[in-house]
């Protein structure tokens, strides 16, 4: 889900909504992710409203909050974000230099006894909220502000 707007970052350096709407479409390549702008559409600002509209409009699909270890860490900050946790699964991808730190943050100490080992973690779509799994992939190397600026100078 490409967000119109994050209401924790800056306007200035990023990327028109379609930009970066047509960017996660191109680098999507998994059959079972579907790229969606749907939070314009529905027009919610915040993660907490656009999850409890898509639960109501959807009530037997499953959903799973995908985010990265950056987000973790701040999450107590995001409206709502209690809300979040209870309302769908979480899985949390690893993301240097981020991940000690979300791993010791407020919601990772809130919900511990929710998480899931990674071995466990593809019950995510299946077991009741609060549930989150913490998941180690390979990393890229570059960063989102690196790879905007690249994209930039082209």
């Amino acid at each position: 889900m490409v967000t119109p707007q994050n209401p924790l970052k800056q306007t200035a350096g990023m990327a028109p909504f379609a930009v970066r709407l047509a960017e996660a479409e191109r680098v999507s390549n998994h059959p079972a992710i579907r790229v969606t702008g749907i939070e314009a559409r529905l027009g919610t600002r915040y993660t907490a409203d656009t999850l409890a509209v898509l639960t109501r409009r959807f009530p037997a699909t499953r959903f799973v909050w995908l985010m990265g270890a950056d987000n973790l860490a701040q999450i107590c900050h995001w409206d709502r974000w209690t809300s979040i946790f209870r309302r769908v699964a979480v899985a949390v991808f690893d993301r240097s230099p981020y991940s000690y730190r979300s791993l010791a943050g407020k919601a990772a100490r809130r919900y511990a006894r929710h998480r899931l080992p990674v071995r466990r973690s593809v019950l995510l779509p299946r077991v009741a909220p609060p549930a989150w799994a913490f998941l180690h992939l390979k990393r890229h190397p570059a960063s989102a502000t690196a790879i905007r600026q690249r994209q930039a100078g082209q």
